[in-house]
């Protein structure tokens, strides 16, 4: 990342000094890792004791790349690493069958074609996911302030579909993605100077939210649950201004979620029902995130 001088900046940059520092005769002492630049030196930059500098520049990276690209405001797409495109799916389910058929009395084989046909099923919100983003990223294009760029966990599934639909619009799009054992690369549609990737998820939480207009939050398990009630959690308690929040797939979100028995049993109010819409389509996702935009400019950044 190269960034301006500053006019008035008269010392030596940390690059000027890292580079003379490299250049320095080979003796005994210089080998030595206590002679290295502390920022120049990865053994000590791991240690315990540095955890606090490391949630630091996790913070800061990702923000001033964003800046130096002119980000202002962003519409968070999240969902299932799982669910891919229909095509995939459904080539999915045929070679689950093929199992099944091979030991028809396997209950388990049974079970994964069941779960293959949903995936299938689900496969329609992929389609939803990357056309929202397509209607989106084509709007931003013609912005120059509040552009609306569309930002994903970076991974395959619904985020995937994500930065696919802006990829496909023409315009860029940020990929966070995390350190996992397994599920999280990034996927090939994400900008590649917008692709980051994190250690620490509570920074990259932050940076979901930082820029945030708006949340969509398609079908997921674990890890969008996470996500949709932690943003939930943040509006209701009033630690970030409203925004909305949109729950693509109104019969997944009311079979997996019973929001009105969280009323009933006196958890949450009947008014905290009000944080987030359901909606079925881009369209209609699109609709309400023009409405709020509109309604409040202001909400392209969130503290």
């Amino acid at each position: 990342m190269t960034r301006p001088a500053k006019p008035a900046d008269f010392f030596p940059s940390a690059s000027d000094d890292a580079e003379a520092a490299r250049l320095a005769p080979e003796t005994a002492q210089t080998r030595s890792p206590s002679y290295r630049l502390a920022y120049m030196d990865n053994d000590f930059m791991l240690l315990d004791e540095l955890r606090p500098v490391r949630l630091q520049l996790e913070l800061l990276k990702p923000d001033l790349v964003q800046q130096d690209h002119g980000i202002e405001s962003t519409v968070v797409i999240f969902g299932s690493a799982r669910i891919p495109d229909a095509e995939t799916a459904a080539k999915r389910l045929q070679e689950a069958v093929e199992r099944a058929s091979a030991k028809p009395d396997d209950s388990a084989l049974a079970r994964k074609v069941r779960i293959a046909e949903r995936v299938l099923s689900n496969a329609s919100y992929y389609h939803e996911a990357r056309r929202l983003a397509h209607l989106i990223t084509e709007d931003s294009q013609q912005r120059s302030a509040c552009e609306l760029v569309v930002t994903t966990g970076g991974g395959p599934g619904i985020m995937e579909a994500a930065n696919r639909g802006a990829m496909d619009a023409g315009g860029k799009s940020v990929g966070l993605n995390i350190v996992l054992p397994f599920e999280q690369q990034p996927n090939p549609y994400i900008t590649p100077e917008l692709s980051f990737q994190f250690h620490y998820f509570a920074i990259r939480k932050m940076h979901f939210l930082k820029r945030a207009s708006a949340l969509v939050a398609c079908p997921g398990g674990f890890g969008t649950m996470d996500e949709l009630f932690e943003t939930l959690t943040l509006i209701q308690t009033r630690k970030i201004k409203p925004l909305p929040v949109l729950l693509l797939g109104k019969a997944y979100w009311s079979r997996v979620i019973n929001f009105e028995a969280l009323v009933e049993e006196g958890m949450i109010d009947e008014q905290d029902l009000s944080l987030f819409s359901f909606v079925d389509t881009a369209e209609e996702a699109w609709q309400i995130i023009q409405d709020g935009a509109s309604a409040d400019p202001s909400s392209c950044s969130q503290a």
